[in-house]
Formats: C-alpha cells, sequence, structure tokens
C-alpha cells in the first residue's frame, strides 16, 4: 500500500499502521471521535489512557493547543527536537475530540522524524492521532511483520524498520520548565540543554500520557530480570546489553555488543520479539541495563513488561 492510498483511508475515517522514527503507530484521523473510537477497539485500549497527535506543520500546534504563557518554552524545545522522538503535552482547545484525550484538558503532540509519517500526515490533511499498532500492554511493533503479527487484516504503510524503537520521550511543560512524564530516547540531560527541570509536582487527574501504567509492553512469555527467577537456561531466552555470561542459555539476544545504549534501545522490541516466538523456551531472563543516557528508558520497558510477572 502506498502513502496516497494510506491517506485516503485515513481521511474516509479507517485506520492505517504507519512507520515513524519510534515505533509503527495506528493512525486515525485525530479530529474524527468515530475514528479514533476503532483504535480503542481494535487495540482493546482502556479509554481512559490518552492517545498522541502527530503533526507535519508546527503552525498546526496553534489549533490544537492553547500555548499561552508556555510559548516561549514550546518554542524553544520544538526548534530544537522537531521533527523528532518528543511529545509534548499542552492544554488542548476544543476542536480536539475528548476521546482523544481520555477526557483531560491537555493534549499531547508531536512531530515525528519520518518522512513517510510526514506525508501520510501531509496528504490526509488532518493530524493523525496514533498509539502504537498492537495489542495494549503487549509489545511494541518497530517493524511491518510485528504489526501484521497482531493485526493480519489491517491496512498497513510499510515504511523498514523503526530507526530509534522505543516510543517519544513525553513531557509536560510548567512555569518554571519541563517535567518528564514518560521516558524515552530523548533524556533529561538533553533537554535541560533547553530548559530547566520544573521542580513542581504535575497536577492532573488521570494519566497525562500514554505509557504510564505498571504493566506494559509485554511479551506473551513470562519476563524476569536476572536473580529474580531460577529457571532452566536450556529453555530460557536471555536478554542482554553486550552478550557476557550467555553459556548454556537456549537463545540469546544481544542489544549492542560495544553497550552502546541508544543501539539497544533501537533493537530492544525486535529482540523481544524474537524472544516471544522462539518456540523452545519457556521463559525470558533480562539483563538490567544501566541507567545513564537513554538506560532509564530501556529499563522502563522492561519494568514494565517483568511487572504482571514478578510477583
Amino acid at each position: 500500500m502506498g502513502i496516497a492510498r494510506a491517506a485516503e483511508l485515513i481521511r474516509q475515517g479507517e485506520l492505517v499502521a504507519f512507520p515513524t522514527e519510534t515505533v509503527y503507530g495506528l493512525g486515525a484521523d485525530a479530529l474524527n471521535p468515530l475514528a479514533v473510537a476503532k483504535i480503542f477497539e481494535l487495540k482493546e485500549r482502556p479509554s481512559f489512557d490518552p492517545l498522541i497527535v502527530h503533526i507535519a506543520d508546527i503552525a498546526l500546534v496553534r489549533e490544537l493547543a492553547q500555548l499561552g504563557e508556555l510559548e516561549n518554552y514550546f518554542l524553544l524545545l520544538s526548534r530544537k527536537f522537531w521533527p523528532g522522538p518528543l511529545t509534548i503535552v499542552l492544554p488542548k482547545k476544543n476542536i480536539i475530540p475528548d476521546i482523544v484525550t481520555a477526557g483531560l484538558p491537555t493534549v499531547a503532540i508531536r512531530m515525528p522524524d519520518n518522512e513517510i509519517a510526514l506525508e501520510l500526515i501531509r496528504q490526509s490533511d488532518c493530524p493523525i492521532a496514533a498509539p502504537s499498532a498492537n495489542k495494549f500492554g503487549c509489545l511494541s511493533p518497530t517493524t511491518a511483520g510485528h504489526v501484521r503479527k497482531q493485526f493480519p487484516a489491517l491496512e498497513i504503510l510499510d515504511g523498514g524498520p523503526a530507526k530509534v524503537g522505543i516510543e517519544s520521550t513525553v513531557i509536560a511543560l510548567q512555569a518554571d520548565g519541563f517535567v518528564i512524564l514518560r521516558q524515552g530516547i530523548i533524556t533529561k540531560e538533553e533537554l535541560e540543554t533547553v530548559l530547566p527541570a520544573s521542580l513542581s509536582p504535575v497536577e492532573n487527574n488521570g494519566l497525562a500520557s500514554p505509557g504510564l501504567l505498571k504493566a506494559h509492553y509485554s511479551p506473551s512469555k513470562p519476563l524476569y530480570f536476572l536473580g529474580q527467577h531460577t529457571a532452566d537456561k536450556s529453555r530460557a531466552g536471555l536478554l542482554t546489553l553486550r552478550g557476557e555470561n550467555a553459556d548454556g542459555y537456549k537463545k540469546t539476544e544481544i542489544l549492542s555488543p560495544r553497550g552502546d545504549l541508544r543501539e539497544a534501545a533501537a533493537n530492544l522490541f525486535g529482540a523481544l520479539h524474537r524472544l516471544e516466538e522462539a518456540p523452545d523456551i519457556d521463559c525470558i531472563l533480562a539483563e538490567p541495563i544501566p541507567e545513564t543516557g537513554v538506560g532509564p528508558a530501556i529499563m522502563d520497558k522492561l519494568r514494565k513488561a517483568n511487572y504482571r510477572w514478578k510477583n
């Protein structure tokens, strides 16, 4: 399927899976509440979990959100990090249906760094609401094949493997700076080169961002951290950063032989998909990742994948 056909489906109120630099998204016209409802139905996603709105033109933000006193902060961040894997939560305007924001007064917006995604948004002539293109709580998709595994009948715009491989960093803006709501590939240290981190808590009555539930990103096989569970190595898969201490495991996935955490992030979901699909392993043992740079974002995904099994 080409971009023109995908855009036509979006305009008709249908769903399309499309590539971004982070993961594949499940997209619908963000201004069409009936189309957005199809996302929640297909993903089996709870209605209290808000969606991210994707745009291709920064000028559109003024139509979707109320910048007010946050305008200078927003401009500094968007000029530095857009297009890119940064989502900014802003006070919303009424043009955004409540189903997109889970009834919250804020909307999460980003401009993806992927030319296929940007052209799809342009040709669709609307902002596109899109969570990851997977069943709720399951592994995020970084290839069209990952999407097809869960949604074989869905129309997919194939753009090859996602180059970043984990979801965007999500932040909220406050009078004294930014607050990270969801860890992603853009780190706190990178954000602090533009704005200070806020010292004030976010005031919100619901989930201010996607990806905040304790259990998420879970493979269908149990995932434990090393030392948390005694497993027969001959029936276990190992997820490891560099590949050290991998002897005896039935299957090993090395995220980055040189220990590059950005490479590890890009490889994370693909490795978990392969371990999930391996017919001869019963569980996955994950090596903790150093929590420097993008390490906290990787560990956030692994902790959420582990949550349902750790007790």
